[in-house]
Protein backbone atom coordinates (compact mmCIF):
# COMPACT_ATOMS: atom_id res chain seq x y z
CA UNK A 1 0.00 0.00 0.00
CA UNK A 2 1.57 3.50 -1.00
CA UNK A 3 0.92 5.78 1.94
CA UNK A 4 0.96 9.75 1.09
CA UNK A 5 3.63 11.80 2.70
CA UNK A 6 2.75 12.02 6.77
CA UNK A 7 1.64 15.63 7.99
CA UNK A 8 3.24 17.24 11.27
CA UNK A 9 -0.22 16.78 12.51
CA UNK A 10 -1.58 14.03 11.21
CA UNK A 11 -2.86 11.74 14.62
CA UNK A 12 -2.52 14.32 16.82
CA UNK A 13 -5.01 16.10 19.11
CA UNK A 14 -4.57 19.99 19.59
CA UNK A 15 -6.26 21.01 22.91
CA UNK A 16 -7.03 24.98 23.28
CA UNK A 17 -9.44 27.57 24.86
CA UNK A 18 -11.52 30.18 24.11
CA UNK A 19 -10.36 32.98 26.52
CA UNK A 20 -13.36 35.24 25.60
CA UNK A 21 -16.10 33.08 25.91
CA UNK A 22 -15.26 30.35 28.77
CA UNK A 23 -14.55 27.70 26.63
CA UNK A 24 -12.13 24.61 25.55
CA UNK A 25 -11.81 22.20 23.16
CA UNK A 26 -9.63 19.99 20.65
CA UNK A 27 -9.26 19.82 17.24
CA UNK A 28 -7.68 16.36 16.58
CA UNK A 29 -6.46 14.67 12.76
CA UNK A 30 -6.13 11.14 12.23
CA UNK A 31 -4.67 9.17 9.89
CA UNK A 32 -2.34 6.29 10.13
CA UNK A 33 -4.59 5.31 13.30
CA UNK A 34 -7.64 4.82 11.20
CA UNK A 35 -5.47 2.57 8.92
CA UNK A 36 -3.91 0.84 11.72
CA UNK A 37 -7.70 -0.33 13.41
CA UNK A 38 -8.98 -1.00 9.84
CA UNK A 39 -6.94 -2.61 7.75
CA UNK A 40 -7.41 -5.31 10.76
CA UNK A 41 -10.72 -6.08 9.43
CA UNK A 42 -12.78 -6.47 6.35
CA UNK A 43 -15.39 -4.20 7.06
CA UNK A 44 -18.03 -3.03 4.53
CA UNK A 45 -17.95 0.66 3.43
CA UNK A 46 -20.56 1.79 5.77
CA UNK A 47 -19.39 -0.39 8.72
CA UNK A 48 -15.85 1.41 8.06
CA UNK A 49 -17.13 5.00 7.97
CA UNK A 50 -19.39 4.57 11.51
CA UNK A 51 -15.98 3.02 12.72
CA UNK A 52 -13.96 6.44 11.56
CA UNK A 53 -16.09 8.72 13.71
CA UNK A 54 -16.24 6.58 16.66
CA UNK A 55 -12.54 6.65 16.48
CA UNK A 56 -12.20 10.37 16.14
CA UNK A 57 -14.70 10.90 18.67
CA UNK A 58 -12.61 9.00 21.24
CA UNK A 59 -9.78 10.71 19.96
CA UNK A 60 -11.45 13.92 21.09
CA UNK A 61 -12.67 12.92 24.20
CA UNK A 62 -9.94 10.78 25.45
CA UNK A 63 -7.40 13.45 25.56
CA UNK A 64 -8.78 14.54 28.70
CA UNK A 65 -8.01 11.60 30.97
CA UNK A 66 -4.94 11.33 33.13
CA UNK A 67 -2.10 9.34 32.57
CA UNK A 68 -2.23 5.80 32.72
CA UNK A 69 -6.36 6.17 32.65
CA UNK A 70 -7.98 4.10 30.10
CA UNK A 71 -11.66 5.62 28.39
CA UNK A 72 -13.72 3.39 26.61
CA UNK A 73 -16.89 4.02 24.25
CA UNK A 74 -19.07 1.78 23.32
CA UNK A 75 -22.56 1.46 21.17
CA UNK A 76 -24.85 -1.21 21.34
CA UNK A 77 -27.67 -1.58 18.90
CA UNK A 78 -30.45 -3.70 17.64
CA UNK A 79 -30.10 -2.65 14.14
CA UNK A 80 -27.74 -4.22 11.43
CA UNK A 81 -24.73 -2.62 13.40
CA UNK A 82 -24.68 -4.31 16.67
CA UNK A 83 -21.75 -3.14 18.42
CA UNK A 84 -18.76 -0.56 18.11
CA UNK A 85 -16.59 -0.34 20.92
CA UNK A 86 -13.25 1.53 21.12
CA UNK A 87 -10.71 1.98 23.80
CA UNK A 88 -8.27 5.37 24.18
CA UNK A 89 -5.61 4.47 26.53
CA UNK A 90 -3.66 7.71 27.74
CA UNK A 91 -0.06 7.37 27.81
CA UNK A 92 1.94 5.99 30.65
CA UNK A 93 4.18 9.21 30.77
CA UNK A 94 4.25 12.61 29.57
CA UNK A 95 5.13 13.32 26.37
CA UNK A 96 4.17 9.49 25.11
CA UNK A 97 1.98 8.64 22.42
CA UNK A 98 -1.71 7.74 23.59
CA UNK A 99 -2.75 4.43 21.95
CA UNK A 100 -6.89 4.08 20.36
CA UNK A 101 -8.19 0.44 19.11
CA UNK A 102 -11.48 -0.08 17.91
CA UNK A 103 -14.07 -3.05 16.60
CA UNK A 104 -17.40 -3.40 14.86
CA UNK A 105 -19.57 -6.40 15.15
CA UNK A 106 -22.89 -6.53 12.43
CA UNK A 107 -25.15 -8.81 10.91
CA UNK A 108 -23.78 -9.31 7.35
CA UNK A 109 -27.25 -10.05 5.77
CA UNK A 110 -28.93 -6.95 6.99
CA UNK A 111 -26.38 -4.27 6.22
CA UNK A 112 -26.67 -4.16 2.59
CA UNK A 113 -30.72 -3.93 2.87
CA UNK A 114 -30.71 -0.93 5.32
CA UNK A 115 -30.67 2.45 4.52
CA UNK A 116 -27.40 4.05 6.59
CA UNK A 117 -29.71 6.16 8.99
CA UNK A 118 -31.18 2.84 10.01
CA UNK A 119 -27.99 1.22 10.57
CA UNK A 120 -28.20 1.42 14.61
CA UNK A 121 -31.25 1.55 16.44
CA UNK A 122 -32.82 0.43 19.94
CA UNK A 123 -29.85 0.82 21.77
CA UNK A 124 -27.40 2.90 24.22
CA UNK A 125 -24.47 4.87 24.13
CA UNK A 126 -21.75 4.54 26.79
CA UNK A 127 -18.50 5.85 28.31
CA UNK A 128 -16.40 4.07 30.64
CA UNK A 129 -13.24 5.57 32.47
CA UNK A 130 -10.79 2.98 33.91
CA UNK A 131 -8.78 4.76 36.44
CA UNK A 132 -6.73 1.33 37.56
CA UNK A 133 -6.21 -0.62 40.21
CA UNK A 134 -8.36 0.72 43.19
CA UNK A 135 -10.71 3.02 41.83
CA UNK A 136 -14.22 1.87 40.38
CA UNK A 137 -14.67 2.34 37.06
CA UNK A 138 -17.06 5.18 35.60
CA UNK A 139 -19.83 4.61 33.88
CA UNK A 140 -22.47 6.71 32.26
CA UNK A 141 -25.07 5.66 29.77
CA UNK A 142 -27.81 7.40 27.64
CA UNK A 143 -30.16 6.14 24.92
CA UNK A 144 -28.95 6.19 21.08
CA UNK A 145 -30.72 9.27 19.25
CA UNK A 146 -30.52 11.78 16.85
CA UNK A 147 -28.90 10.27 13.05
CA UNK A 148 -25.32 10.09 13.98
CA UNK A 149 -22.98 9.07 16.83
CA UNK A 150 -21.82 12.46 16.74
CA UNK A 151 -25.30 13.52 18.32
CA UNK A 152 -25.13 10.59 20.56
CA UNK A 153 -22.03 12.09 21.81
CA UNK A 154 -23.49 15.71 22.40
CA UNK A 155 -26.65 13.78 23.69
CA UNK A 156 -24.38 11.77 26.48
CA UNK A 157 -22.72 14.81 27.87
CA UNK A 158 -25.51 17.19 27.88
CA UNK A 159 -27.87 14.34 30.07
CA UNK A 160 -25.26 12.57 31.44
CA UNK A 161 -22.54 15.28 32.51
CA UNK A 162 -24.90 18.38 32.15
CA UNK A 163 -21.68 19.66 29.77
CA UNK A 164 -22.77 21.65 26.63
CA UNK A 165 -20.80 19.86 23.90
CA UNK A 166 -20.68 20.05 20.07
CA UNK A 167 -18.41 17.98 17.66
CA UNK A 168 -18.01 19.26 14.17
CA UNK A 169 -16.07 16.04 12.13
CA UNK A 170 -15.61 15.25 9.03
CA UNK A 171 -13.96 11.79 7.26
CA UNK A 172 -13.78 9.94 4.42
CA UNK A 173 -11.90 8.26 1.77
CA UNK A 174 -8.69 10.16 0.80
CA UNK A 175 -8.36 9.88 -2.91
CA UNK A 176 -4.76 11.57 -3.43
CA UNK A 177 -2.71 11.05 -6.78
CA UNK A 178 -0.22 8.39 -6.45
CA UNK A 179 -1.77 7.04 -3.47
CA UNK A 180 -4.10 4.27 -2.28
CA UNK A 181 -7.32 4.89 -1.01
CA UNK A 182 -7.33 5.46 2.59
CA UNK A 183 -9.49 6.78 5.36
CA UNK A 184 -9.01 10.20 7.09
CA UNK A 185 -10.84 11.86 9.91
CA UNK A 186 -10.67 15.46 11.32
CA UNK A 187 -12.92 17.31 14.17
CA UNK A 188 -13.55 19.70 16.67
CA UNK A 189 -15.17 19.67 20.03
CA UNK A 190 -16.07 22.01 21.98
CA UNK A 191 -17.39 22.51 25.46
CA UNK A 192 -18.66 25.14 28.12
CA UNK A 193 -18.80 24.50 31.57
CA UNK A 194 -21.48 27.21 32.98
CA UNK A 195 -23.57 26.65 36.25
CA UNK A 196 -26.35 24.78 34.81
CA UNK A 197 -29.70 26.66 34.55
CA UNK A 198 -32.42 26.83 37.00
CA UNK A 199 -34.75 24.70 34.75
CA UNK A 200 -32.33 21.76 34.26
CA UNK A 201 -33.25 20.04 37.22
CA UNK A 202 -36.22 20.14 36.43
CA UNK A 203 -35.37 18.57 33.68
CA UNK A 204 -33.59 15.89 34.58
CA UNK A 205 -35.25 12.56 35.21
CA UNK A 206 -38.70 13.91 33.01
CA UNK A 207 -37.38 11.38 30.21
CA UNK A 208 -36.47 13.86 28.09
CA UNK A 209 -33.35 13.92 26.34
CA UNK A 210 -31.38 17.46 27.10
CA UNK A 211 -29.59 19.49 24.45
CA UNK A 212 -26.72 21.16 25.00
CA UNK A 213 -28.88 24.32 24.54
CA UNK A 214 -31.11 23.34 27.58
CA UNK A 215 -27.70 24.32 29.71
CA UNK A 216 -27.14 27.59 29.07
CA UNK A 217 -29.04 30.99 29.39
CA UNK A 218 -27.92 34.49 30.02
CA UNK A 219 -24.42 35.26 28.93
CA UNK A 220 -23.29 31.85 29.07
CA UNK A 221 -26.10 31.18 26.35
CA UNK A 222 -24.80 34.08 24.25
CA UNK A 223 -21.34 32.98 24.52
CA UNK A 224 -22.50 29.59 23.18
CA UNK A 225 -24.40 30.51 20.26
CA UNK A 226 -22.12 32.69 18.97
CA UNK A 227 -18.77 30.03 19.01
CA UNK A 228 -21.40 27.78 17.57
CA UNK A 229 -22.30 29.95 14.64
CA UNK A 230 -18.67 30.36 14.10
CA UNK A 231 -17.89 26.83 14.26
CA UNK A 232 -20.35 26.14 11.47
CA UNK A 233 -18.54 28.05 9.30
CA UNK A 234 -16.17 25.21 9.16
CA UNK A 235 -15.65 23.44 5.63
CA UNK A 236 -14.92 19.70 5.16
CA UNK A 237 -11.82 20.29 3.51
CA UNK A 238 -10.50 22.58 6.63
CA UNK A 239 -11.12 19.66 9.16
CA UNK A 240 -9.43 16.97 6.85
CA UNK A 241 -7.44 18.16 4.35
CA UNK A 242 -3.79 18.50 4.25
CA UNK A 243 -2.96 22.43 3.82
CA UNK A 244 -4.52 23.83 6.98
CA UNK A 245 -3.03 23.10 10.31
CA UNK A 246 -4.82 23.13 13.62
CA UNK A 247 -3.72 26.06 15.05
CA UNK A 248 -4.38 27.96 11.70
CA UNK A 249 -7.93 26.50 11.75
CA UNK A 250 -8.76 27.80 15.15
CA UNK A 251 -7.15 31.21 14.32
CA UNK A 252 -9.57 31.27 11.05
CA UNK A 253 -12.62 30.45 13.21
CA UNK A 254 -12.30 32.34 16.69
CA UNK A 255 -10.14 34.58 16.09
CA UNK A 256 -12.12 37.12 17.89
CA UNK A 257 -12.32 35.03 20.92
CA UNK A 258 -8.52 34.76 21.43
CA UNK A 259 -7.97 30.97 20.97
CA UNK A 260 -4.73 29.61 23.02
CA UNK A 261 -3.18 26.41 22.12
CA UNK A 262 -1.62 23.70 24.53
CA UNK A 263 0.90 21.24 23.79
CA UNK A 264 -0.54 18.50 21.24
CA UNK A 265 -1.48 14.26 21.78
CA UNK A 266 0.27 12.42 19.57
CA UNK A 267 -2.32 9.18 18.78
CA UNK A 268 -0.86 5.65 17.59
CA UNK A 269 -3.73 2.55 16.74
CA UNK A 270 -2.57 0.19 19.98
CA UNK A 271 -3.61 -2.53 20.95
CA UNK A 272 -3.39 -4.16 24.69
CA UNK A 273 -3.85 -7.99 23.99
CA UNK A 274 -1.27 -10.61 24.95
CA UNK A 275 -0.82 -14.21 25.45
CA UNK A 276 -1.02 -13.17 29.27
CA UNK A 277 -4.23 -11.44 29.43
CA UNK A 278 -5.93 -14.75 27.39
CA UNK A 279 -4.82 -16.58 29.67
CA UNK A 280 -5.98 -14.86 32.93
CA UNK A 281 -9.49 -14.52 30.72
CA UNK A 282 -9.38 -18.32 30.95
CA UNK A 283 -8.35 -18.46 34.18
CA UNK A 284 -11.97 -18.45 35.48
CA UNK A 285 -12.48 -21.63 33.91
CA UNK A 286 -12.69 -24.97 35.38
CA UNK A 287 -11.10 -28.11 33.22
CA UNK A 288 -14.66 -28.99 32.07
CA UNK A 289 -15.40 -26.06 30.70
CA UNK A 290 -11.88 -25.79 29.23
CA UNK A 291 -12.57 -29.04 27.82
CA UNK A 292 -15.78 -27.65 25.69
CA UNK A 293 -13.81 -25.15 24.58
CA UNK A 294 -11.12 -27.05 23.33
CA UNK A 295 -11.16 -27.48 19.58
CA UNK A 296 -10.71 -31.11 17.49
CA UNK A 297 -7.34 -30.73 17.27
CA UNK A 298 -6.58 -30.89 21.32
CA UNK A 299 -6.21 -26.54 21.38
CA UNK A 300 -7.85 -24.10 22.79
CA UNK A 301 -7.92 -20.84 20.50
CA UNK A 302 -8.51 -17.20 20.70
CA UNK A 303 -8.93 -14.26 18.38
CA UNK A 304 -8.15 -10.62 19.59
CA UNK A 305 -11.22 -8.38 18.14
CA UNK A 306 -9.59 -5.72 17.87
CA UNK A 307 -6.42 -6.62 16.24
CA UNK A 308 -7.29 -9.80 14.86
CA UNK A 309 -4.00 -11.98 16.90
CA UNK A 310 -4.85 -15.51 17.26
CA UNK A 311 -3.97 -17.27 20.00
CA UNK A 312 -2.90 -21.13 20.39
CA UNK A 313 -2.88 -22.55 23.73
CA UNK A 314 -2.49 -26.37 25.68
CA UNK A 315 -5.61 -26.73 27.31
CA UNK A 316 -3.80 -28.31 30.24
CA UNK A 317 -1.47 -25.00 30.85
CA UNK A 318 -5.15 -22.89 30.83
CA UNK A 319 -8.00 -22.34 33.69
CA UNK A 320 -8.13 -22.12 37.75
CA UNK A 321 -7.19 -25.88 37.77
CA UNK A 322 -4.22 -25.91 35.14
CA UNK A 323 -0.94 -27.45 36.62
CA UNK A 324 -2.88 -28.77 39.82
CA UNK A 325 -2.22 -32.27 40.75
CA UNK A 326 -5.17 -34.53 40.77
CA UNK A 327 -4.35 -36.28 43.85
CA UNK A 328 -4.06 -39.95 41.73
Amino acid sequence: MTIGPKLAWDDTVLPFQLDVSNMRGRVARLDGVLDGILKQHDYPRQVEALVAEMALLTALIGQTIKLRWKLSLQVQSKGAIRMIATDYYAPQKEGEAARIRAYASFDSELIDQTDTKDLLSEGYFAILIDQGKGSAPYQGITPLTGNSLRECAEAYFAQSEQLPTRFSLSFGLSSEPGVDEHWRAGGIMLQHMPKASPFVADQVGSGDVLSADDLVDGEEGENWSRVNILLDTVEELELIGPTIPPTDLLVRLFHEEAPRVYDAQAVRFGCTCSEDRVRQSLSIYSARDIEKMTTDDGRVTADCQFCGAHYDLDPATVGFEAGQDDGN
